[in-house]
């Protein structure tokens, strides 16, 4: 059996909600304390307390400084996670998260990763949430993560920068392909911390697979709203194997498109929510050349995707039909080569990694900042790869 954790974001999720709920379903907080006193890093204090929001109880977790702490760059802070005695799960998971973050920051501000400095009294708080939430996991054997759709909010924030949109710039970054929603309140309640949690952590956003529940844990937010303002983490066991989901294939013959438009079309369907596209040459009646243009599409996005063929296609019908998809499990990881980190997409069947594809575009970068061939990037994080446990 594979242990799993599905965070429910009806109220938005933080860091400090994240750990609130997971020590929440059971975790003594003399031992999340006794794990994070492995990191090289003083200077704070851990305060965890039960409170109520609406009338339902959770825990709210706050860090608290006791003295000034330097400004600190990605590699100080891969530095301390990397020198710490941590789990080998947890010192990847922690990474991940971190890097992930640092990524969104960059393209936002327009600077290299290394670059990027976490603020004196955020980067502590970021360090203790990112790193005790992969903790309270590896304490609770969780294998993999799951999210529901998350609630952003509305209205504006007001940062170091100024005041900005809901959801901040580096928030809306990493919550790319993500599916979010929001109400009208004025109010931020997905956070940067949080967002990347998920971004580094979340196998899926379609909420909890079937699962035999064992915990039940709520996390506190610091505001009071018009709801219960927490974070619910349910932790349970579900089947190991690919999960089995069932989705539409779409597809629509056309013979009178200009060739051209179909690469606008098909990231236009991918933004849609299409799973999968495809092109495949078929021939039609009086022989006539045409494409097949299919996809694949969860029935929730199937109105915004229909709208897309309609109106950047020339068909005038689809075809449609249920079908039940299986898939391998799939994450992100980061490999280090010769070169520098690579993140690597894998996918395992029963903890066992089965392929693994490096991201491209991390490839190319590397290629080009050491002037070297691309494909020796790409084998040599290939060979790292390798090496991954599930």
């Amino acid at each position: 059996m594979t242990t799993i954790a599905c965070f429910d974001c009806f109220s938005g999720i933080s860091g400090n909600m994240t750990l609130g709920a997971l020590l929440d379903c059971g975790i003594a907080p003399d031992t999340l304390r006794r794990e994070l006193g492995k990191l090289n890093l003083g200077g704070y204090r851990l305060e965890i307390n039960e409170t109520h929001k609406s009338g339902l109880r959770g825990t709210a977790v706050e860090v608290r400084m006791d003295e000034k702490q330097p400004h600190r760059h990605l590699a100080d802070i891969e530095t301390i996670i990397q020198s710490g005695a941590l789990a080998e799960r947890v010192r990847e998971r922690s990474l991940r998260t971190f890097r992930a973050l640092a990524e969104a920051e960059s393209k936002v501000h327009g600077e290299p990763v290394e670059k990027i400095h976490f603020h004196e009294v955020g980067a502590v708080d970021a360090i203790v949430d990112i790193v005790g939430t992969a903790i309270c996991l590896e304490l609770l054997g969780v294998d993999r993560v799951y999210s529901s759709p998350l609630h952003i909010g509305a209205g504006t924030v007001q940062s170091a920068h100024g005041l900005l949109p809901v959801p901040a710039p580096a928030t809306a970054e990493l919550l790319r392909g993500v599916p979010v929603y929001g109400r009208d309140v004025d109010a931020e309640l997905v956070t940067p911390t949080g967002a990347a949690l998920l971004a580094g952590l979340t196998a899926d956003f379609d909420g909890a697979p079937p699962m035999r529940v064992g915990f039940v844990g709520y996390g506190a937010g610091t505001r009071d709203l018009p709801w219960a303002n927490l974070l619910r983490v349910t932790v349970g066991s579900a089947e190991d194997g690919p999960a089995g989901e069932h989705v539409l294939v779409v597809e629509a013959n056309i013979d009178d498109m200009n060739p051209q438009w179909y690469e606008h079309v098909l990231e236009r369907l991918f933004d849609a929510g299409a799973l999968d596209v495809y092109l495949a040459p078929i021939q039609m009646k009086r022989n006539r050349p045409a494409i097949l243009l299919g996809m694949l599409v969860d029935e929730s996005k199937l109105d915004g995707a229909l709208g897309v063929l309609f109106s950047e296609t020339t068909t005038i019908g689809v075809r449609m039909h249920p079908v039940e998809r299986r898939k391998l499990e799939r994450e992100e990881r980061t490999v280090e080569t010769a070169y520098g980190p690579v993140k690597v997409k894998i996918a395992c069947w029963e903890k066992r990694v089965m392929n693994a594809a490096p991201e491209y575009r991390d490839c190319l970068r590397l290629a080009e900042e050491k002037r070297i061939p691309l494909k020796e990037v790409w084998q040599a994080a290939l060979a790292a790869s390798r090496e991954l446990k599930k």
